[in-house]
């Protein structure tokens, strides 16, 4: 069970979306506008948002870049089939999933366990204290990654990262050297049901440099192999 906020103008998904979601033991809700929606999240945090593209007030773009300076709960994003643009800049702001208008019901549910999944550690994982038996930390250098918690830090501090982009970095910091294709990538941070294309791995990979260097501007451990994929370069 998961607290969701949905954040929709249309009447009838917000209706269909919400059945759908409650029938399978998740507390829904549901606000009709980008501003209404934006300030019940910031005043208390889901464990994930299902958020329009096109909504009056303020449209669903401009909701996820005010969310993503703040938090790094899980977004889906709803839009329309043809909206490939929309789903590029969704990608680059920081959204986890797409769901393309119409979907079916069973295509929802399956997105929304499968975000939630890999948004939440295993139980046995989020219980272990860090250094124990059973806690699951990646040291690479500066780069230290709890899997547990799902943080990272770099040289002792604190970046934030979404739940996409930590499975993208762990695939990568693995195995230090080795080239991992967007293939390779795609398969660490998505389920089998969901597919993406080269440009969503990028656009993932551009961010997160972009935040680690926030922290460090001299950061160039992930590298860019053209035409190949990328790998984790240890410093």
């Amino acid at each position: 069970m998961a607290d969701i906020t949905l954040i929709d103008d249309d009447e009838n998904i917000v209706a269909s979306v919400s059945l759908a979601l409650e029938s399978h033991g998740h507390v829904v809700k549901a606000y009709y506008d980008g501003a209404s929606g934006l300030d019940a999240v910031e005043s208390q945090a889901p464990d994930l948002v299902i958020l329009d593209v096109k909504m009056p007030r303020m449209d669903g773009m401009e909701v996820l870049r005010r969310l993503r300076q703040t938090t790094e709960i899980p977004v889906i994003m709803l839009t329309s089939k043809d909206d490939e643009i929309d789903e590029i800049l969704g990608f680059n702001l920081g959204a986890d999933d797409y769901i393309h208008k119409p979907f079916s019901q069973r295509l929802l549910l399956e997105r929304v366990k499968a975000v939630l999944r890999r948004a939440r550690p295993e139980e046995e994982d989020a219980s272990a204290a860090p250094g124990s038996a059973n806690s699951k930390i990646m040291k690479r250098g500066k780069l230290t990654l709890d899997s547990a918690r799902h943080d990272s830090l770099w040289d002792g501090k604190p970046v934030r990262l979404t739940v996409t982009e930590f499975l993208l970095l762990q695939s990568l910091a693995q195995r230090p050297g080795f080239v991992k294709s967007r293939d390779n990538l795609m398969d660490a941070a998505y389920d089998d049901q969901v597919y993406v294309d080269d440009r969503t791995i990028d656009s993932h990979i551009k961010r997160m440099r972009k935040k680690f260097r926030q922290v460090d501007p001299e950061f160039d451990s992930i590298e860019t192999l053209y035409g190949v994929g990328y790998r984790y370069r240890e410093s």
